[in-house]
């Protein structure tokens, strides 16, 4: 995309009816406010992303306090929070489903499976770890900054998409929806919760909006499960409702441990393929939110230095219990329309989070969930880029097909396949666009006009190719030298055929220079061609049904 359309896509974040550039100094106070809101919400993603990966809520809270700490002291991006993810608790439950699996087969007790399957996932969270330094060490960080434009909106876009879907997991019991004065009461927690994120702001910005909603909602919550117990849903509903045995989300410090895994090949070969995946799915979806960061903040974060704390991070969780994670664009969202712009923001959120979890577990089972989720739907439209359709007649339409396809692959695939997709078209728009176009040096030498071709000619570049030559005003003998340029396909033997016809009616004599021996065998019976070089150990092989 041309500096100008970046230009305009960039611009228009900024005339966003609930804006997302929130201009705050940084300073404790707002670090710390918006760290405290940040760990509210992180409680109930940490305990569903434990769930999908088969694991005890805690291996969940424990990543994301591990997580969050971490990177915020070693990470590259100040601000940014991290912790148990969907990502990769998607990549690790189908380790830990194959390991239960396997003890079931093989007759084990259900703790050896539990310890077994922990091993084996905490191993791989470690492995994991390793190759994200060793990608930090290699200065791989670095190769964010050539994803393209259109693909960093795809990818905004697809996880604003896939938030908003999240969602909707609250308003189900047992999976069933919710009956119809518990989910209108729910959804008028969560209109308030929004309207206070979004009017609050307006008057003053001393505290963080989206804390100041999920105080007021929870106290109002608290009065109505007085009188109405279980009317108003909380996070141990949610909990219980996918574990019943579960009471509490309390639980005591992470300890130390090596994984409970047999040191062999077998075991190695098992872990690795599931370690590489969600090495480079947190990478990226961790550089990615790292980039829409730094656009936010108008500051630039340090990628290489990321990959080295994520992984740090990833190799303590193995160790200390935690299932791993990454970057979470949510959250920082959370954080930075909070005003966290400092390091202390994530150290704040992280021990917020484990204050919870150790002492203050009561009252975290006691947030309605209703005010969670209007904080995660005020994220969602922040996070939206609403001026990629904005822009819907205003940029090219492969630049148009990169969001639309990002978007819908992070959606229906995943975020590394997204971006990989998006990059590979947006690297064949590139080439198309650059590759259709002939390039010639025109000069006269002794007499004769002498074309220097550079690019390739196939059935792109043909009308271009033609556009080069002046039939009418070139002299009596035209050279067309392909030293620099190569006939790809019959396309491209058809072009010169019709340019060959047009100078023989001018009655003038075309030379071609440094063709391959295809070409001269395909050209041999071009009869006003009085002249026909070719390489003779070139063996460009040319798409031609008389050669097939």
């Amino acid at each position: 995309m041309s500096d100008k359309k970046h230009t305009t896509a960039h611009s228009s974040r900024e005339n966003r009816f609930i804006p997302l550039k929130i201009k705050r100094p940084e300073n404790i106070k707002n670090d710390m406010l918006s760290g405290i809101t940040v760990a509210l919400a992180l409680v109930p993603e940490a305990i569903a992303f434990a769930f999908v990966a088969g694991v005890h809520p805690k291996v969940g809270l424990y990543a994301a306090f591990m997580m969050g700490f971490i990177t915020a002291i070693f990470g590259g991006r100040p601000g940014m929070i991290s912790g148990a993810t969907g990502a990769v608790a998607v990549i690790f439950a189908p380790l830990v489903a194959k390991v239960v699996s396997e003890g079931q087969t093989a007759g084990m007790s259900s703790e050896m499976i539990t310890q077994s399957a922990l091993g084996y996932l905490f191993s791989a969270v470690i492995l994991m770890g390793m190759i994200q330094i060793v990608c930090g060490l290699l200065k791989l960080g670095k190769l964010i900054r050539l994803v393209p434009h259109p693909v960093m909106l795809g990818f905004v876009n697809g996880l604003a998409i896939i938030i908003f879907k999240a969602q909707f997991d609250q308003f189900t019991v047992g999976g069933t929806t919710l009956s119809t004065v518990p989910l209108i009461l729910m959804c008028a927690l969560i209109l308030l919760t929004m309207s206070i994120g979004i009017f609050l702001p307006k008057l003053t910005k001393a505290v963080p909006a989206t804390l100041v909603g999920i105080v007021v909602v929870s106290l109002i919550g608290h009065f109505i499960n007085q009188s109405s117990p279980g009317l108003v849903r909380t996070v141990l509903d949610f909990v219980q409702d996918r574990n019943a045995s579960i009471t509490t989300i309390a639980a005591g410090l992470p300890i130390f441990s090596l994984p409970a895994v047999p040191f062999t090949f077998s075991a190695f070969s098992t872990i690795l393929p599931y370690a590489i995946l969600a090495a480079a799915v947190g990478l990226i979806e961790s550089l990615m939110t790292l980039t829409l960061v730094d656009e936010l903040t108008e500051t630039r974060g340090r990628g290489n230095k990321e990959c080295v704390g994520q992984g740090m991070a990833n190799v303590v969780n193995g160790f200390f219990g935690g299932m791993g994670g990454c970057a979470m664009i949510g959250q920082s969202m959370i954080n930075i329309r909070g005003g966290g712009r400092g390091r202390l923001s994530g150290i704040t959120a992280a021990f917020c989070l484990l204050g919870f979890v150790l002492f203050g577990a009561g009252l975290i089972e006691k947030v309605p969930l209703a005010a969670l989720v209007g904080v995660m739907f005020m994220v969602v439209i922040g996070t939206f880029e609403w001026s990629s359709l904005r822009l819907l007649n205003k940029i090219p339409g492969s630049d148009m097909l990169v969001i639309i396809v990002v978007s819908s692959v992070t959606v229906a695939v995943d975020l590394a396949i997204a971006v990989l997709v998006g990059i590979i078209i947006s690297a064949l728009v590139f080439a198309w666009e650059h590759g259709k176009t002939m390039h010639a040096e025109k000069k006269e030498v002794n007499g004769r006009t002498l074309y220097s071709l550079r690019g390739p000619l196939f059935f792109g570049s043909v009308t271009s190719f033609k556009n080069v030559f002046d039939f009418k005003n070139d002299t009596p003998h035209v050279v067309i030298d392909f030293e620099e340029s190569r006939v790809w396909d019959h396309s491209g033997l058809e072009a010169l055929q019709n340019i060959t016809e047009r100078y023989s009616q001018n009655g003038k004599k075309l030379h071609l220079l440094n063709l391959s021996k295809e070409c001269r065998t395909l050209l041999g019976k071009a009869g006003n061609i009085v002249e026909l070089s070719v390489i003779e150990d070139l063996e460009w092989h040319i798409a031609a049904d008389t050669l097939a």
